[in-house]
């Protein structure tokens, strides 16, 4: 997971990115913006954007909208769309280059909880968030989603002898509603509202061609050796047999808090 934590391997990344997640996580912003009033004179923060999902979805209700992200790479993406009430920024989200009470929204959506520091993350959040402002988190419950979830179901049934790896701390902690609750409180923010909601993830057969891509720097599937990578693919090839996507319900954690 120490992966996830370089600027470079987002960046390298991210026209895979925008191809195959960005479309994907761009199905739980209607939830993320749905209790969250935005106006055309409202500053809205997005943090680790991504290539844009969120700050694009939020653009469209006439917002001003600053996105971040720590990789170059996904922010150039951002930049690219030209929209004009986006401006997109490199930035660390756990040292934010921005002034206090700026932002009457501030959104994190699948960002903070991969964070090295989550709880700083967290606490500028809710540092640059106006009083009585909203700050909006999404999380992956359980081991995440999609592909990585698909890979942990299948190796607690396929080797269950096997131990899987221990998820980092914020998402033991943050895929829980009373752990996310409790964070949110404790970073500055108060009355958090948390919905469980749960999307398809689609995976294509073309992904078969390259599951090292797919699965990419979990230690579940770095951990494994040749043979035991060939059972998981067989399986895989028998769960997809007759069809061209294979749906894998994914559930997230979306908390809207207000700024204290």
């Amino acid at each position: 997971m120490r992966e996830f934590n370089k600027a470079d391997h987002w960046g390298s990344a991210a026209d895979r990115y925008e191809k195959t997640a960005h479309p994907y996580t761009a199905r739980y912003v209607e939830a993320a913006l749905a209790h969250v009033p935005l106006t055309p004179a409202s500053r809205v923060l997005d943090i680790a954007a991504g290539t844009g999902a969120l700050a694009l979805a939020a653009a469209r209700t006439g917002a001003q909208v600053l996105a971040t992200d720590f990789s170059p790479g996904m922010v150039a993406r951002i930049a690219a769309k030209a929209v004009p009430n986006v401006e997109a920024r490199v930035m660390d989200g756990q040292a934010l280059d921005l002034p206090d009470a700026d932002f009457d929204a501030v959104f994190s959506i699948f960002g903070v909880f991969m964070f090295p520091d989550w709880r700083k993350g967290l606490a500028e959040m809710a540092r640059v968030t106006r009083p009585g402002g909203y700050g909006v988190v999404a999380v992956w419950q359980d081991r995440g989603a999609g592909a990585f979830m698909l890979l942990g179901q299948l190796i607690r049934r396929l080797f269950p002898e096997r131990d899987l790896s221990p998820m980092p701390e914020a998402m033991a902690i943050l895929s829980t509603e009373k752990g996310l609750a409790d964070a949110l409180f404790e970073a500055g923010y108060r009355d958090p509202q948390i919905e469980l909601v749960t999307r398809d993830f689609e995976l294509d057969m073309t992904a078969m061609d390259d599951l090292d891509a797919l699965f990419g720097p979990s230690p579940d599937w770095t951990s494994l050796d040749a043979e035991q990578k060939g059972v998981i693919v067989a399986e895989l090839r028998r769960m997809m047999e007759g069809r061209p996507q294979l749906p894998i319900p994914s559930t997230a954690l979306i908390s809207v808090a207000r700024r204290g």
